[in-house]
């Protein structure tokens, strides 16, 4: 009878002092590069792979893990991927992670199980909570802007979620700056400050820069999270030589092949050509740029193997 031994973090995880930097005007301290599990973790996804890369992840430093109630595929799965390295591995450590998860978009059929309303956001992050096998989140976003519903309403959930202890923090995502600011004061009113806001930022798409949502961030002692800081693989050597079997573009999921212009090829391999010259990867090129936009706490990575990873977090190498 095979007994698989339990796995164990390594002792060095904190060794490199340059991961972690403060969020905003808060206690917490985020590492500079988290894992999103928005692709890779799905019950599509073989299990063994996800684990591998949280196992590797953690053992670096990297003790925010960021999850969406419908990242999968299917919906959910994700999150049951996490309960599922909760059981195996990481409960032991649960105190020393940062485990986020959002609600805002499709999840379940029915006027009910999408947008903003109380019903869907008090539902969802107790779905979660059940997937994940957690007593609480850490961080609970907001995943979108409902035009449709009051502002009031979504903002209020977001504060009863934290007074119930389902959530210690909240976030929001992808909301536009009239709207964000109209949050950051109605949830600093009830003392429920707003922790973070996530944001798509990289070399191609610098929107929360031009917006002037990242001054806003700065100025009011919000965190910034930059999701897709690679373009979801444009900007890395995945694209330069054509498109492989293997990769997202090929699968046509959310990165699709009309984004590979020439003008982006033209971009990439430039800051390929730069990146060589500093004896860096592109990855890590584009992630420092990211990084170095001042008010930007993190950026989300997504990985599909350890070795890429790897090559992601050398952005923080000393």
């Amino acid at each position: 009878m095979n007994i698989r031994q339990r796995w164990i973090a390594s002792e060095g995880r904190y060794d490199n002092n340059a991961m972690y930097q403060r969020c905003g005007r808060s206690g917490v301290l985020l590492p500079k590069v988290s894992l999103g599990f928005w692709q890779n973790f799905g019950a599509n996804d073989p299990y063994e792979r996800s684990r591998l890369i949280a196992q590797y992840a953690f053992d670096h430093g990297v003790t925010h893990f960021d999850l969406a109630n419908n990242y999968g595929p299917p919906y959910g799965s994700a999150e049951e991927t996490m309960g599922r390295l909760m059981d195996d591995d990481l409960r032991p450590y649960r105190d020393e992670l940062f485990i986020s998860s959002k609600a805002g978009y499709d999840m379940w059929p029915g006027p009910y199980g999408n947008w903003g309303s109380r019903k869907y956001l008090m539902r969802s992050v107790e779905q979660s909570l059940r997937r994940m096998k957690l007593d609480y989140l850490d961080l609970f976003y907001s995943h979108r802007l409902d035009a449709e519903t009051p502002l009031e309403e979504t903002l209020e959930a977001l504060v009863d979620i934290v007074r119930q202890g389902k959530a210690l923090y909240v976030g929001i995502s992808n909301w536009p700056l009239e709207q964000l600011a109209f949050g950051e004061a109605y949830l600093r009113a009830r003392d429920v400050p707003l922790l973070i806001y996530q944001g798509q930022l990289n070399l191609l798409d610098r929107k929360p820069v031009e917006t002037g949502i990242l001054k806003f961030c700065r100025e009011k002692g919000i965190g910034f999270i930059a999701f897709s800081p690679l373009a979801q693989g444009l900007l890395t050597d995945r694209y330069v030589d054509g498109i492989s079997p293997d990769s997202r573009m090929a699968r046509a999921g959310s990165l699709t092949k009309d984004r590979l212009t020439p003008e982006v090829l033209d971009a990439v391999r430039d800051l390929q050509c730069q990146a060589k010259a500093k004896g860096r990867s592109t990855a890590e090129e584009a992630l420092r740029w990211v990084l170095d936009q001042e008010g930007v706490t993190s950026v989300l990575v997504g990985a599909s193997s350890v070795a890429q990873l790897a090559d992601n977090l050398k952005c923080v190498e000393v």
